[in-house]
């Protein structure tokens, strides 16, 4: 996110949003390492070498995350997700129209707020995951967020650029940081068998209603003549709200020894 600020506000007005999105398709490259050089986790590993050992074979298919014993954490975590998918569309996807259309700036001011941003969300993350060392996973994500709700109107209500750069900054410090905790409680929340299954059906739902965000509020912000501001405002907010709810009612995995041993299903024998 980062470097696609710089380069818009560096390149945008002098190879437009073709060429950006042609420089996009760059950072795809980074699969092929992914594939020769990242391994499974050793915990996996162990996980199926046990039942093969054995003659057994434990199958988990989709549906098993629904099951009694972890349906309301696979629903909460569900929740979880989608709230903050729409927090972060909210908060990064039409800022910088906000700033083009609404205030009317130029390439390189919209892009560097969006970089200091980013930076510093990057080392907020870092910093809440320190936190979440001492407190547990569910304060190091409700804290920022809840900051994160009075920090939102101090750049969404004004058109004073200082106001705006120092506003969207510190929100990057607090709700724009609630997600670096999204790998390590995702995963601690379910068994090893069906952790890659639900840590995968969880995130990507929420992102399907992230993916609903941008086009809601642009509908409003232009039919109702509002501007980006007032619906970026009502989504962040709204989103952290969700966001925190969701937390408060699911499990602080703090601490959590992730093991290789099967939770939700006895191990099958196989023909």
């Amino acid at each position: 996110f980062v470097l696609s600020s710089l380069a818009y506000g560096l390149l945008y007005d002098s190879i437009g949003w073709r060429g950006l999105l042609w420089m996009g398709i760059l950072p795809a490259l980074a699969v092929v390492w992914v594939r020769k050089y990242v391994k499974e986790p050793e915990i996996w590993v162990e996980n199926r070498k046990k039942p093969r050992e054995q003659g057994r074979e434990v199958h988990a298919p989709l549906f098993a995350i629904f099951k009694p014993k972890v349906l309301v954490n696979t629903l909460t975590s569900c929740w979880w997700m989608a709230s903050g998918f729409v927090v972060y569309y909210s908060i990064w996807s039409l800022f910088a129209v906000h700033l083009q259309r609404d205030l009317h700036l130029g390439a390189l001011m919209v892009g560097a707020p969006l970089v200091i941003a980013n930076l510093v969300a990057f080392l907020a993350s870092g910093f809440w995951g320190w936190v979440a060392d001492i407190l547990g996973r569910r304060w190091s994500m409700m804290i920022p967020a809840f900051l994160g709700i009075f920090v939102t109107p101090v750049y969404l209500l004004t058109s004073d650029p200082l106001w705006i750069m120092l506003g969207f900054i510190t929100q990057g410090f607090f709700a724009g940081a609630i997600y670096g905790q999204n790998p390590s409680h995702l995963v601690e929340r379910f068994p090893t068998e069906v952790r890659s299954t639900a840590s995968g059906f969880c995130y990507h739902q929420g992102a399907i209603w992230g993916g609903f965000v941008a086009p809601i509020l642009t509908y409003f912000a232009i039919n109702t003549g509002m501007g980006f501001g007032i619906p970026m405002l009502i989504g962040t907010v709204g989103g952290l709200v969700s966001f925190i709810l969701a937390l408060s009612v699911g499990p602080e995995t703090k601490g959590k020894v992730l093991v290789a041993d099967l939770e939700v299903f006895e191990a099958v024998e196989t023909p």
